[in-house]
């Protein structure tokens, strides 16, 4: 059964790795709207890892992640992101962000299914999973958008 603190820490390091992978999307995509929404979504993910990073400490983490793990983020999608990037195919760049947020999505819903987390945490948890699952659908709803006609 997953601790209160392997629930946090995993949560953080899926938030890091869709931070970094939204951080590089933005700084290669050349349209200037999905630019800024990508940079938002960096800047989301980071303000939640620090949320959590927050209540992993109060929970007695005298260290908890601070970066996603490369291994990790391969599983999670967002290695992927690198080749979409390098196509400018901004179709590919969207599928693979919406790839790796669909993994958030998951992680988030795993989460809220621990028994015992305490109710401060789940809290927190529900929250950004909402959020989460917004950008999530924000993202394939763009994807779709620009999807190629057959």
């Amino acid at each position: 059964m997953a601790t209160p603190l392997s629930t946090l820490n995993k949560l953080i390091e899926i938030l890091k790795d869709g931070q970094n992978g939204f951080q590089a999307a933005a700084a290669d995509v050349d349209n200037s709207e999905l630019k800024t929404l990508f940079s938002q979504y960096s800047l989301q993910r980071s303000t939640f890892a620090g949320e959590l990073q927050a209540l992993a400490q109060s929970l007695g983490e005298s260290d908890p992640p601070n970066s996603g793990s490369v291994a990790a983020a391969l599983h999670r999608g967002w290695m992927d992101i690198k080749a979409a990037i390098a196509s400018k195919d901004e179709h590919a760049i969207l599928a693979e962000c919406e790839r790796g947020e669909d993994f958030a999505v998951a992680a988030y819903k795993e989460a809220l299914e621990q028994p015992g987390l305490p109710m401060n945490i789940v809290d927190t948890i529900r929250t950004q999973a909402a959020q989460v699952k917004s950008v999530h659908d924000h993202v394939r709803k763009m994807r779709d958008a620009l999807a190629p006609v057959s």
